[in-house]
């Protein structure tokens, strides 16, 4: 293949074309010579040597390449590992600004830059060429008639997150053509959106769909793979085992047109995104992108030896954020999934990691600070997973402004709460509204709680209310992967059972988790299939089970209509009352010149919560007041919002207690709407008057409305 290569630009990085041909462009501060390698459709490799640096990046114009051509690079320079350097012109590399990618890293010695049999194990240098094994990096038009879509920019606090898998999702959907299911186009399919939209979610939140390592070696020897995605490669292309329209850049388009459709339908996107680590591993990983690029540049090296990896993921490497070629990496990547992919907002992976600058979690970190001046990232959605596995790195409540967190302490105080786990009440009301102590002294809202009872990342709701121990044998570890502290509670037996009475009681408790997360004050966030009780039989950790473990099983909606419909109801309550998704903080007093508070908490003898009843670690139920007159934010003109008044009672006690309504809401009438010992909303529900008090059965909740008004004026 006879090619010409004139200069290019050294920007932007990756592959650029601009109608007549491609502009390619590399960061390697320490190569001494890179090369463009071209492949044909026989997979024919032709090598252009970049001869132009400009500020470490190689680059250089090819004319009359255009879009579906296969590339990579190959980087000459140092092997010296114990200095951190890991050049390997052998090991043909994936471009890290690829916008597209061409398959899957196949496993093989040849992908290693060193030899398997080589007693110096990484020291040693491999000469096995892996160009057969590795994917190959595509040009891509971007072009794509958005037809005026834009960001949905809904409000954090109107907002409700489905936490899904994309191909998990769609895989087994009876009513998407099977050429659709496991992919962006099946998630954009009327089916799938239809079911979305009947939940009434406003965003869903994709788990890893950059493109990733598929089949690490680990796996490869039983006969599974990566289904989570949680390992990187190349942090601007859209992983094309998720496409149905093909993989030379009509996944870049595909993924568009999820977008689109999504969009239309209200609701938005938000990327998990693993900024923290790749999968090239520890120092005995493949040599397949950023180690062959630069690798003393990109990732986080041992001070004094650095043939080893700093690791603060549990993942063998970690990305250095303190370079700032790796920070631009990282903000490129950002601004490109807003403005060329539509995407509305992201949810970091383990993001203390980013945070580290020395070695301890620093909030002036430049990472946030970067995000922070950002006029793209101003708009959108940004989500912590606020902690990492090295020292220090649980960091709940500790991200600074613009930014909201998976509040881990939500998740553990609402599942020992319900399971009758010894904890205090001060805690539960904390985390019932909105987790003051944790945000409101650095000037967040209640928006900053992202409030979840289960995610991707351990039991399903309907496993938590089915297992006390984790049963993790498919993933071929013996049981040893996966958290082994739940705070799971099986009811009275451990997994299927056809005991009546236990079957019963995790039903109940699947609703009491759903009714206190939706009524929480914060951001909910839903597991894909919780809706209708997906089961991953006891699996904590499916992370490499890309099989019927993980997928969600739809026969389930006949079987769990019931859940399916509370549920519906529960998020449609919350959308309708803006008392539980208040902007600002509760007040805890009188506000607007009266004597009535935004918020009341009571015991069941209807008498105020004392200091001594809050701190108790056996005291199980708890009665609290709603005033949906004293909401104190306005509407968006500015506008009075008023809402119903609430009394709702909580018994996670083991027997049933009768509440007393408190004597100065006595005069009013009040209505049940919800009680979990039903299966779905209340239609007739009790009223209550006077000093009638109010019976709540063990290990349920009741919600009561207000009707009527004040006899006395207060």
């Amino acid at each position: 293949m006879f090619l010409s290569l004139w200069p290019g630009k050294p920007y932007p990085l990756g592959a650029t074309w601009d109608g007549q041909g491609t502009n390619f462009a590399l960061f390697s501060e320490y190569a001494t010579a890179v090369e463009l390698c071209l492949f044909d459709k026989q997979g024919r490799e032709s090598r252009l040597a970049l001869r132009e640096v400009s500020n470490f990046v190689w680059h250089g114009y090819v004319p009359s390449i255009g879009p579906g051509q296969r590339y990579g690079f190959r980087v000459h320079g140092p092997f010296a590992p114990h200095e951190g350097h890991r050049f390997n012109p052998n090991k043909l590399l994936i471009d890290p600004y690829a916008r597209a990618i061409d398959g899957d890293i196949q496993f093989g010695e040849e992908i290693f830059g060193y030899r398997w049999d080589d007693p110096n194990e990484d020291l040693g240098f491999s000469d096995l060429n892996d160009a057969h094994l590795i994917p190959k990096g595509v040009v891509v038009d971007e072009s794509f008639d958005w037809e005026g879509d834009k960001l949905l920019q809904t409000p954090e606090y109107e907002t409700i997150i489905y936490e899904m898998h994309v191909k998990g999702f769609t895989k087994l959907h009876p009513e998407i053509p099977p050429r659709l299911r496991g992919t962006y186009a099946g998630l954009a399919h009327p089916a799938a959106i239809s079911h979305l939209q009947s939940l009434g979610v406003t965003a869903v939140e994709l788990m890893p769909i950059h493109h990733f390592l598929s089949y690490p070696g680990h796996l490869i020897d039983k006969g599974l793979k990566n289904y989570w995605g949680y390992d990187s490669m190349c942090y601007f292309a859209p992983y094309s085992g998720y496409s149905a329209t093909g993989s030379l850049g009509q996944q870049v388009k595909e993924f568009k047109q999820m977008v689109k459709a999504l969009h239309k339908a209200g609701i938005e996107v938000i990327l998990d995104v693993v900024y923290n680590h790749t999968g090239e591993g520890n120092h005995m990983g493949p040599t397949v992108s950023l180690r062959g690029v630069d690798n003393a540049s990109y990732y986080r090296l041992v001070d004094g030896d650095r043939r080893y990896y700093m690791d603060f993921t549990g993942c063998g490497n970690s990305l250095n954020v303190r370079h700032p070629q790796v920070l631009k990496l990282i903000m490129d990547s950002l601004r490109y999934w807003v403005l060329e992919m539509h995407v509305d907002g992201f949810r970091f992976d383990l993001a203390s990691a980013l945070a580290r600058e020395l070695y301890a979690v620093d909030k002036l970190a430049a990472f946030f600070d970067i995000i922070h001046q950002d006029p793209v990232l101003a708009d959108v959605k940004l989500i912590a997973e606020p902690w990492d596995v090295g020292e220090g790195g649980y960091q709940v409540g500790e991200f600074p402004l613009l930014w909201s967190e998976w509040n881990g302490k939500y998740r553990d105080t609402v599942r020992d709460f319900w399971r009758g786990e010894d904890s205090s009440l001060a805690e539960f009301a904390y985390r019932f509204t909105g987790s003051s102590d944790l945000y409101q002294l650095n000037g967040r809202s209640p928006s900053a709680s992202i409030n979840f009872i289960t995610a991707h990342d351990g039991f399903t709701l309907n496993d938590l209310v089915s297992y006390n121990e984790k049963h993790n044998d498919a993933n071929g570890e013996d049981n040893r992967d996966g958290e082994s502290h739940n705070r799971s509670w099986n009811c009275g037996a451990e997994g299927e059972t056809d005991k009546p009475e236990v079957l019963t009681l995790r039903k109940k408790q699947r609703r009491n988790f759903l009714a206190s997360l939706m009524l929480s004050q914060g951001v909910p966030m839903l597991l894909m299939g919780d809706e209708m009780g997906r089961t991953q039989g006891g699996n904590n950790n499916p992370y490499c089970q890309d099989n019927e473990i993980s997928w969600l099983d739809w026969d389930l909606q006949e079987e769990n209509e019931a859940l399916l419909d509370f549920t519906r109801q529960l998020i449609d309550f919350r959308r309708r009352h803006p008392v539980f998704r208040r902007r600002k903080w509760f007040l805890g007093r009188a506000i607007r010149g009266s004597s009535v508070r935004d918020i009341g908490w009571y015991n069941p003898d209807g008498g105020e919560m004392t200091q001594e009843q809050w701190n108790s670690g056996f005291a199980k139920a708890i009665a609290i007041y709603l005033n949906g007159e004293e909401i104190a934010s306005p509407g968006p003109r500015g506008e009075r919002i008023i809402d119903e008044h609430f009394l709702i009672c909580f018994n996670a006690h083991y027997e049933m207690l009768e509440f007393n309504i408190p004597k100065w809401l006595q005069e009013w009438e009040w209505l049940t709407i919800v009680d979990t010992t039903k299966q779905r909303f209340v239609r007739r529900g009790k009223r209550y008057i006077d000093d009638k008090p109010v019976s709540v059965e063990a290990r349920s909740l009741i919600i009561l409305k207000r009707l009527g008004r004040f006899i006395d004026e207060f």
